[in-house]
């Protein structure tokens, strides 16, 4: 189902953005004059290869970057990990069919039970980040053309729950503003931070603060270890041709340490297999995805993913060789990958994509990423609103007991 809405553009009222956020708008927009006209549809994820360059225009003027919604990342996870996922897209000016919004959603009709569904936004356990691509010059109409298509859509449950928003970002913003010029509802569930790489002042002397002339001298000592059984080097694969051997190395490396034994490891999926086989080397065929190994003598001992979009990054994945844990491999190359970020000034920042208290990034990067699930709802009864809050409340304290008892248990 579409729906097409009319909106005055940014700047036309006190409560958006200000007059030289206007001016940009229209530079970059010259179709939009005094009113918006934004026109909204559902399609699958998996038919979203057709509007591919439109995506990629999108995804180099959103608001806030995710690397998880880059379509090269999303249409393969998408086939691996949820093939009844969707998008809801906004855009602007019909005629002219400019993306301007690109919210990747799925219906969960068992999150409370087959009687209630919920709309969610995607992410998977490969996906940290749940942030949609919104256009940076038309945040808040666009948010709101969302809800609004939620609302009217008799196909779409009215509850959505979007998870991994980033607290202090301008979709977060957006979103509260357009559901209060609605009268809509929100709670905000699973409140957490991460370790965030976001320097300021000086960069070349960041890890000198961060982590203390105690601990450097003992990674120096490690790394004089490392160097005895040869040349200790970093090798960055950046070129799709070179991403492949380079990810062999890191899915062998992280099928022999401790998620090969607990079953985890991607090389023993043959679906997440292939989903990274296929999405690493299309992201860094468009310049977004490097591979890093760190060699002693020409052997991986340590391997990293890491993604860059515009001024940010994401540090994906690191798997190491656990045989050579005295020596800390997978901290001196996470240690190397810090110093060429830091060397990088295009860089604002880079998210760890880590859990909340992480034992090793944590004390390397200081700075934190506050993030947060959303459920919120623009026409939903409060009654029943209120019901899907008190749900998810259970739901998560369920989750919270049975992972204190694995927990205790060690199963």
């Amino acid at each position: 189902m579409s729906n097409s809405i009319v909106f005055d553009p940014p700047g036309s009222h006190s409560s958006l953005a200000p007059d030289r956020d206007e001016t940009a708008m229209r530079k970059r927009h010259p179709e939009i004059g005094t009113t918006a006209v934004f026109a909204s549809e559902w399609r699958p994820l998996c038919a979203l290869q057709a509007i591919v360059p439109e995506w990629r225009l999108l995804a180099a003027r959103t608001s806030e970057p995710n690397i998880f919604y880059q379509p090269a990342f999303a249409l393969a996870a998408a086939a691996a990990f949820a093939p009844d996922a969707g998008a809801i897209l906004v855009w602007a000016d019909p005629e002219r069919r400019t993306l301007v919004g690109l919210f990747p959603v799925r219906i969960e009709r068992h999150r409370y039970g087959p009687r209630f569904p919920i709309l969610a936004g995607w992410t998977h356990s490969y996906a940290p980040l749940g942030v949609p691509l919104v256009d940076r010059d038309l945040v808040e109409p666009v948010v709101g053309s969302f809800l609004d298509h939620v609302s009217a859509d008799p196909d779409l449950p009215s509850i959505v729950l979007l998870r991994f928003i980033p607290q202090d970002g301008a979709f977060a913003s957006a979103l509260d503003r357009a559901l209060g010029r609605r009268g809509g509802r929100s709670a905000l569930f699973g409140r957490h931070q991460r370790a965030l790489l976001a320097p300021f002042g000086d960069r070349g002397r960041y890890l000198d603060r961060s982590v203390g002339s105690r601990r450097r001298k003992e990674f120096r000592r490690q790394r004089r270890r490392l160097a005895q059984a040869g040349p200790v080097t970093l090798s960055t694969a950046v070129a799709a041709a070179d991403a492949g051997p380079a990810l062999c190395d890191f899915l062998d490396l992280e099928a022999k340490g401790w998620k090969g034994r607990r079953g985890t490891a991607a090389a023993g999926h043959a679906h997440i297999r292939r989903f990274i086989e296929t999405a690493i080397p299309a992201l860094a065929t468009d310049g977004l995805a490097q591979v890093h190994r760190l060699l002693v003598a020409e052997r991986p001992v340590a391997a990293a993913i890491t993604f860059t979009d515009a001024d940010q990054a994401w540090f994906f994945k690191i798997a190491y060789d656990e045989s050579l844990a005295w020596a800390s491999p997978g901290v001196q190359l996470t240690l190397d990958l810090t110093a060429a970020l830091l060397g990088n000034t295009a860089i604002k920042r880079a998210d760890s994509c880590a859990t909340e208290h992480h034992p090793m990034i944590d004390h390397l990067w200081r700075e934190r990423l506050t993030l947060g699930d959303w459920l919120v709802s623009g026409c939903a009864a409060a009654p029943a609103f209120a019901f899907a809050c008190r749900l998810e409340r259970l739901r998560r304290a369920a989750i919270r007991m049975a992972k204190r008892l694995r927990d205790r248990t060690g199963l």
